[in-house]
């Protein structure tokens, strides 16, 4: 799935704030800590993964307006061109 321009900086400004968790979850892992660096690692994956699974109340309209279209407008064949 292709990201737009707005949908990259949002992944960008995410992974500013995910990237020195997850770096703190590995070192502490490797100094010996695997519960706190395990769960700093789930943050860091959740703090990425969840803001583009979840639907937030901006996203309702846009979602609405692609499945009203979908059932209107029908995609046009190949065959019905010629």
């Amino acid at each position: 799935m292709a990201l737009g321009i707005l949908e990259q900086v949002g992944l960008a400004a995410t992974l500013i704030f995910a990237l020195p968790v997850a770096v703190y979850g590995i070192q502490t892992v490797l100094n010996g800590d695997t519960v706190f660096g395990t769960v700093a690692l789930v943050i860091a994956v959740l703090m990425v993964v969840l803001p583009r699974r979840l639907t937030s109340p901006d996203d309702v309209p846009a979602k609405a307006a692609e499945t009203a279209v979908g059932a209107v407008v029908d995609e046009p064949d190949d065959a019905d061109e010629r």
